[in-house]
């Protein structure tokens, strides 16, 4: 196995604690996340006067990552962050994938 200096987590270990997932590989799990994180902060940008509309595609979009990355317990901050309004100017699904992406889950 090559060393990776960008790698944090091993290719062996899983994001994701529990739950389903996708059957696709963990880099493969980890581009469509940010993907969709990226697609939703856009909205949420051009969404922020409508705030209804905009939580429901926070709402859609933390059920999407929760399938996609399995039952991550770092989701849930961003989908409250993404409630108060005025945050939804800042990027915090991306944050999320990120942090996921490079530590992992929270363990005990």
């Amino acid at each position: 196995m090559p060393d990776k200096a960008w790698e944090v987590l091993p290719p062996e270990e899983p994001v994701r604690a529990s739950g389903p997932g996708l059957p696709l590989g963990r880099r493969g799990r980890l581009v469509l996340a940010f993907g969709i994180a990226l697609v939703s902060d856009a909205l949420s940008v051009w969404l922020e006067f409508a705030p209804p509309l905009q939580w429901g595609l926070d709402a859609i979009t933390a059920a999407v990552l929760f399938l996609i990355l399995g039952s991550q317990w770092l989701i849930l901050p961003a989908l409250v962050a993404e409630a108060i309004p005025g945050l939804a100017v800042f990027p915090a699904w991306i944050f999320v994938v990120g942090s996921i992406a490079m530590w992992g889950t929270v363990k005990k």
